[in-house]
């Protein structure tokens, strides 16, 4: 890939990876059930926060085609770049985002590290003082699917780049 800027040389980018396999062709009954699951667990959820979870789960996880694909969508749902940027940082940038939004992110990264094999009792109430029972259920659900689709595209070194918004909706 090459890119030109007025008045500067071209600059050579690495080239584009491959992947290792399009795994939802070889098992598109489990792709359509993971987009079945995927959208009852965004159910309840406000977009721009399940956008958030999915992309700090996707950094956390190391999944540059859903990093690419969420922050797209987080952006077409109005989503600040801003915000987008400091996720990687959101404990140091507190101030970006709501005290709601702390605990998913909190949330998020409890469930998805599973740092001594559990959720800590105070990483969970903090989430349950924010969120009704039944959607922290959703927002633990979703959760759930967003690293399962990272395990995807990471096992399989699916591409990022090539993502438009709402493209899997």
């Amino acid at each position: 890939m090459t890119t030109e800027d007025k008045g500067t040389a071209p600059v050579e980018y690495a080239p584009e990876h491959t992947p290792r396999m399009h795994w939802t062709q070889h098992a598109p009954e489990v792709y359509k059930a993971m987009v079945r699951l995927d959208a009852a667990a965004g159910q309840g959820l406000d977009a721009r926060l399940r956008e958030l979870v999915k992309i700090r789960a996707s950094q956390l996880n190391h999944c540059a085609f859903c990093l690419d694909m969420h922050t797209r969508d987080a952006l077409a749902a109005g989503e600040s770049v801003e915000r987008i940027v400091q996720l990687s940082a959101w404990e140091e940038s507190r101030h970006f985002y709501t005290a709601r939004e702390l605990a998913a992110l909190e949330l998020t990264e409890a469930v998805t590290v599973l740092g001594d094999g559990f959720v800590p009792d105070e990483v969970y109430d903090r989430a349950a003082k924010h969120f009704g029972e039944a959607e922290l259920a959703q927002l633990i659900a979703a959760i759930a699917v967003i690293n399962a689709w990272n395990r995807f595209g990471v096992a399989t070194r699916m591409v990022p780049g090539h993502y438009e918004p709402k493209q899997h909706k």
